[in-house]
């Protein structure tokens, strides 16, 4: 350690109280947290990039200041997917001081790694009040039936109006319209479920049948009177 030649010729005094810093939540405990071991939680953050053409949402599941789990999901930007691939193998084992300066791959991801540890560090995880925290696998909760992100993708013009083209339940197929040409009700088609019953053996065209459901207002007798295909009409 070197000092300057004023600090050299100071005399001592003596700091007073030092209490230390103050408690946090973690996992159903109140942790004064000193070093990177003494972290521990799940949580969720969202980045994005400069040009913010994408984003990105991370999930990490933190023990003792190591990451034993993450899940990264990313949208709008077709590089950030395979970005997200590399992550995912770099970000288990990693403590999270490690993983924030880390090269992620991908500026979304960055940024949500920098999001997420603020809120790991400041003791505002997800699973803060959990007692002894959530288990490794807690990350894939946030998924739908046959491990799908929950995305939704709405389009509208002023001229042409909206199109709805995925929502949770899954890929939408068809839009009714009432006599007022207002949505009323879609038809949809879950893709995650899909796979699943094709894994099984199931016949495609059965298969579809089976995952394809409606949502409000889609029959002639609720009050539909036209549908259209909202990807070609």
């Amino acid at each position: 350690m070197t000092y300057s030649h004023e600090v050299e010729h100071m005399c001592v005094v003596k700091k007073g109280p030092n209490h230390g810093p103050a408690p946090i939540p973690e996992e159903g405990k109140w942790i004064k947290s000193k070093e990177i071991k003494d972290i521990s939680g799940l949580t969720h953050g969202v980045g994005w990039c400069a040009p913010q053409q994408g984003a990105c949402k991370l999930t990490l599941n933190v023990k003792e200041g190591v990451i034993q789990e993450a899940l990264v999901e990313t949208l709008g930007c077709s590089g950030m997917t395979h970005s997200a691939a590399m992550a995912a193998e770099i970000l288990p084992g990693k403590t999270i001081l490690e993983a924030l300066n880390t090269d992620l791959v991908c500026d979304a991801i960055n940024t949500a790694m920098r999001e997420l540890f603020l809120q790991i560090v400041y003791g505002r995880t997800q699973s803060a009040f959990s007692e002894g925290g959530l288990m490794i696998g807690a990350g894939l909760e946030d998924l739908g039936k046959g491990l799908r992100s929950q995305v939704g993708t709405l389009y509208g013009t002023l001229a042409k109006g909206p199109r709805y083209l995925e929502m949770t339940e899954g890929y939408i197929k068809r839009v009714a319209l009432d006599k007022n040409d207002e949505i009323c009700g879609y038809e949809f088609v879950h893709l995650g479920k899909f796979m699943e019953e094709i894994k099984k053996g199931t016949d495609a065209n059965e298969a579809l049948k089976k995952v394809t459901g409606t949502y409000g207002r889609f029959t002639p007798e609720a009050g539909a009177v036209k549908y259209i295909d909202p990807r070609q009409e």
